[in-house]
């Protein structure tokens, strides 16, 4: 979280309750919320599911209390959107029955994406579309991603709210080679992708080379290019885009173009992975190879070392986050 959103709490709280109506594990943006304001003096209890480990450094913190939702009892509630149905009603509540503030931090619209399925005129859209309004103009305070989100909000809901972007936390940094060819070696233990055969004597992935004279790591010369993404795997990331430029590149270079191997590398949980994993299946591609494991949260930081973001969004005032290395 950014210090100016951090510096509006700051002034009237003591107690944050942070709930995520979801994995803990998957919710880095959330994470990175309790990591901050834990750091700004904050006690912080951190609720919601515990299906997957949070990163190592929220569960260092002496501020920061981890329970499930049956355990909640904060001083202050601050919930995600989406998803909000039915969340943001009950945070509502009981910020009401305990007399405590109730946060909205926006992410998107889930009344927008509902519609991508079922249409902007649907019955179920419509009401969705609603509860989120009455909802959130009950808010004591909003946070969104985006300055267009901030004016949408203010402009067709009359909710006010402060930006706060995302920003990487110190986790997110230029990964040591060695490092990076460790995560290789692991990785390949359970996605045959990332395997590749060396010369005797080498230890040896598709990016990378151990020297086994001195042990130092160096990256392969004939190494593709490294396309990263990061989804949960929802309606409103269409990753049929993606797949088809993924053809597309593979036209180029059968074509003749001077242009790299791709191994594109998309991490993330959500439901409709196993209808994307069906369609990666299907697709004959030669020269580009396509990975779709979960990544732990100390290993996706290793993974991203440099990067370019492209966005996407069934609001279009929410960003998704693709990732290019070379």
């Amino acid at each position: 979280a950014g210090s100016a959103g951090s510096a509006v709490l700051v002034a009237v709280f003591l107690g944050v309750c942070v709930l995520v109506l979801g994995d803990i594990g998957r919710s880095p943006r959330m994470q990175y919320h309790a990591l901050s304001l834990s750091r700004h003096g904050f006690l912080v209890t951190f609720v919601g599911f515990l299906d997957t480990k949070p990163h190592q450094d929220v569960l260092n913190q002496d501020n920061i209390r981890i329970v499930s939702i049956s355990e909640v009892k904060g001083v202050q509630v601050s919930a995600a959107n989406p998803p909000g149905l039915p969340g943001i009603a009950v945070a509502w509540l009981v910020s009401v029955l305990r007399g405590s503030g109730f946060i909205i931090d926006w992410h998107n619209y889930g009344f927008s994406i509902m519609a991508l399925s079922l249409g902007p005129t649907h019955p179920v859209v419509r009401l969705a579309k609603w509860y989120e309004h009455f909802f959130g103009a009950l808010s004591s305070n909003n946070l969104c991603v985006t300055e267009a989100m901030k004016e949408d909000l203010q402009t067709n809901w009359g909710v006010r709210a402060t930006t706060l972007y995302d920003r990487p936390a110190s986790i997110f940094r230029e990964t040591p080679l060695d490092l990076r060819h460790q995560l290789f070696i692991t990785l390949a233990h359970t996605h045959p992708q990332f395997q590749n055969s060396g010369s005797e004597g080498t230890e040896t992935t598709v990016f990378t080379v151990r020297n086994p004279s001195d042990g130092a790591v160096t990256l392969r010369s004939d190494r593709p290019a490294l396309l990263i993404s990061s989804t949960s795997w929802t309606e409103d990331e269409d990753f049929s885009v993606l797949l088809k430029a993924l053809e597309e590149y593979e036209g180029f270079i059968r074509g003749g173009a001077s242009l790299p191997s791709l191994f594109c590398v998309i991490t993330g949980k959500g439901p409709q992975k196993g209808h994307y994993r069906k369609l990666i299946d299907s697709l004959h591609l030669e020269h580009v190879k396509i990975c779709i494991p979960w990544l732990e949260a100390e290993d996706y930081p290793l993974l991203l070392g440099w990067f370019r973001s492209s966005s996407s969004s069934s609001s279009s005032v929410e960003n998704m986050k693709t990732n290019f290395m070379s």
